[in-house]
């Protein structure tokens, strides 16, 4: 149900399972892999091999504030892509106006709470419940 513009920012403690999410949803749109925690890079991008979009996947955690974030330029891709940012919470969102807010729990059994901002998300929600 994801397309090009949408943002995911994922919330969660260390080893909650963000990057594992991630890898899921990247397998999910046929993007070129390994999808590892992007860390020490901060950003990587994973083209389609696919008609689909590519996958933009940041880290937040070593940044600064929102200043940092906007230096890496995220907004140039955002409408190509699907873009997901761990430890983005306070940082991300000012990115679009619409976004999922996935907030991940658990050691044994994950859960998921999702929270949507937006129009965009009103159908694909209602999918879900359905």
């Amino acid at each position: 149900m994801l397309r090009a513009g949408d943002l995911l920012v994922l919330t969660g403690g260390l080893g909650a399972g963000k990057t594992t999410f991630t890898q899921g949803l990247a397998r999910g749109l046929g993007v070129r892999g390994p999808i590892t925690s992007p860390t020490f890079v901060v950003a990587r991008v994973h083209p389609s091999l696919t008609d689909g979009p590519e996958l933009v996947h940041v880290d937040a955690y070593r940044l600064g504030g929102a200043a940092e974030l906007d230096d890496l330029d995220l907004d140039a891709e955002l409408d190509e892509a699907v873009t997901v940012v761990e430890w983005g919470a306070g940082l991300a969102e000012s990115l679009s106006e619409t976004y999922l807010t996935l907030v991940l729990t658990g050691d044994d059994e994950r859960r998921i709470e999702i929270h949507a901002v937006g129009e965009r998300w009103d159908d694909v929600l209602s999918a879900l419940r359905a």
